[in-house]
């Protein structure tokens, strides 16, 4: 199968499931991402998104360790330390001063490095598209998380929290295009997974005419 193919032999039961994380969009996510963006100030969310993304980087030198990333491990590290002493516990980040790139990554991108195939496009409750390969490492992210592991509860849900509130920061910035796409689009489930996979396939670097994936295209036409 090349890059640019869509495998998703699951299309059914995955049509349902995006059809549960839309009605959970519009009653839930959408309005309260909505007013979260509107009462809450910019500056405060900025705290929040830099917090939560703080409190990802364990997660991130774990991954870059066992991805033979030696260079982002130790920018990561370093982020980490500089940002918990300097910038009140990771609500800044002075560490961007200093041009120390954060190299985020995640399991998913782990499971690709070590040679594991994208798999089945899938789209999982709540948390929407993804792939076979993606998804297990979603829930490894989420297993072994050094922040949720090492702190006590309830200390060990800061974290879940702050990224959740980080999300809704989001999806109100990008609310129109992410309601042009769910609420506007002929077809919103086929739109969201070749969105997905074009930008999946980009962060991982696949390379190539065939990486490229057309969000108008019919993957279905003779």
């Amino acid at each position: 199968m090349s890059s640019a193919e869509i495998y998703d032999p699951q299309e059914a039961s995955n049509r349902e499931v995006h059809e549960f994380n839309l009605k959970v969009d519009r009653v839930l996510f959408r309005p309260v991402s909505n007013g979260y963006g509107s009462y809450i100030h910019e500056d405060a969310r900025l705290m929040v998104s830099n917090f939560a993304d703080h409190l990802s980087l364990p997660a991130d030198v774990v991954n870059n360790l066992l991805q033979g990333d030696l260079k982002g491990a130790g920018s990561n590290s370093f982020r980490f330390v500089f940002n918990t002493i300097f910038g009140l516990g990771g609500i800044a980040d002075p560490s961007d001063a200093l041009n120390i790139p954060r190299r985020e990554t995640d399991f998913g991108e782990t499971f690709h490095v070590w040679g594991m195939k994208e798999g089945a496009y899938v789209e999982l409750p709540l948390l929407g598209p993804s792939t076979e390969r993606d998804a297990m490492g979603t829930i490894l992210d989420f297993a072994l998380d050094p922040v949720s592991v090492v702190l006590p509860s309830p200390e060990s849900y800061i974290g879940t929290t702050a990224n959740v509130a980080d999300r809704m920061g989001d999806r109100y910035e990008l609310r129109g295009t992410i309601d042009s796409v769910l609420y506007e689009s002929a077809d919103s489930y086929a739109q969201a997974r070749i969105l997905y996979l074009q930008n999946r396939r980009f962060e991982l670097g696949v390379s190539g005419e065939d990486a490229y994936l057309d969000p108008y295209d019919d993957p279905y036409a003779e």
